[in-house]
């Protein structure tokens, strides 16, 4: 079983990661209370949090985030690291930005460029996920009231396990031109993730767990996690009346475009989470509106949650700033702030079904200013 500190640092994640699907604060029976020794100390009434605008429209969006909580006087400052995957020689900054991470324990952060070419460095996205054992994502993919899209009602919770698998970083050349990449599959990883599905789902009365695999072709490395996945199901949960489902990984991509409804909570390994998070965002609305965290035993670190930098619009003030704007409520609801993620959620959605303010990505033409100014107006 799951140690206890683990397990009540987990549910307390689960509680600010569920309330951001929604715009009313979660009950206090829906959720665990925020573990307090868990928690960044407070400075002069403020919590400090470590701020990494990323790449391409990362400093637009993060800029509209400080606005907000600065007119709205939210208890937080920012240690604010300009990390760059664009640039070589970054690799200082880098880890002043870790550290601060370490001793603050609560992050924001954009997404950060990774380069193609082979001389390039390694991703940073998945190097804090892995230095920081950051290893649950979190993505939850809802129909935005007032903002149709192709399907309505949609509402689930993508829970990817951050760590391993594909994303392990283990290549080499065996001879040339034959490239063996190795996919790392662990059962106590593989349990925890489990388990950390599980309780989301208990704590947010959500009723059935999809465990997403290819485990028909990688018998072993797959059928790890999914026999992992379906003993924690049977052993541990089997009492909550949560139902279990497994399903391969390419039918899970059809199904999502063609009956997302189907969906609840799905569970999976790095590569097919990343995969499903982009389609369940297309989903409802595109990458400038889904929200998402990262969550261990110590550290937390909030993000959107579909990982793209956005180079096409950097510097054009047309990036929509909702995604971060609602991964920092989240943020919020882990440091127990709770009205002012409330106040900030609920202005945000109502501008959105309003139709009023809408950047291009949602049909409009409004800058990502008129957004953030129209955000304001709606707090004060």
């Amino acid at each position: 079983m799951i140690s206890a500190p683990l397990r009540t640092s987990v549910r307390s994640a689960l509680r600010s990661a569920a309330a951001s699907s929604m715009r009313a604060p979660v009950s206090r029976s829906m959720a665990t209370l925020v573990d307090e020794k868990r928690l960044p100390a407070k400075f002069g009434g403020k919590y400090t949090v470590t701020l990494v605008p990323g790449d391409g429209i990362g400093k637009e969006v993060a800029d509209s985030v400080k606005e907000i909580f600065e007119a709205l006087k939210v208890p937080v400052q920012w240690e604010q690291y300009d990390v760059s995957g664009e640039t070589t020689g970054g690799d200082d900054l880098f880890q002043q930005a870790m550290e601060s991470l370490k001793r603050n324990k609560v992050g924001l952060k954009g997404i950060l460029y990774t380069p193609i070419d082979q001389t390039g460095h390694n991703s940073w996205n998945v190097a804090m996920r892995q230095q920081l054992d950051i290893y649950a994502s979190v993505v939850v993919c809802k129909s935005l009231p007032g903002f149709p899209t192709r399907h309505d009602n949609v509402d689930f919770a993508i829970i990817r396990e951050n760590t391993e698998g594909e994303y392990s970083g283990l290549e080499h050349q065996s001879y040339p031109g034959v490239v063996e990449s190795l996919k790392v599959s662990t059962r106590a990883k593989a349990e925890r993730i489990a388990r950390f599905a599980f309780d989301f789902a208990v704590k947010n009365n959500r009723k059935k767990v999809t465990c997403v695999h290819k485990a028909n072709i990688m018998k072993l490395g797959d059928g790890l996690f999914l026999n992992t996945c379906r003993r924690v199901a049977e052993q541990e949960y089997g009492h909550t009346g949560i139902k279990f489902e497994a399903m391969i990984v390419d039918n899970t991509a059809m199904q999502l475009v063609s009956k997302p409804q189907q969906f609840d909570v799905m569970v999976m390994p790095n590569l097919y989470g990343t995969i499903c998070a982009n389609i369940g965002s297309a989903l409802v609305g595109g990458p400038g509106i889904t929200p998402g965290c990262n969550f261990g035993r110590e550290y937390a670190l909030f993000e959107p949650g579909c990982r793209h930098v956005g180079k096409d619009i950097m510097g054009t003030n047309k990036a929509n700033p909702t995604a971060l704007i609602l991964s920092s409520t989240m943020m919020l609801r882990h440091l127990g702030l709770e009205s002012q993620a409330n106040l900030i959620a609920g202005a945000t959605y109502d501008l959105v079904k309003e139709g009023k303010i809408r950047t291009a990505d949602l049909g409009g033409s409004a800058t990502t200013t008129d957004f953030t100014k129209g955000l304001i107006q709606r707090l004060l």
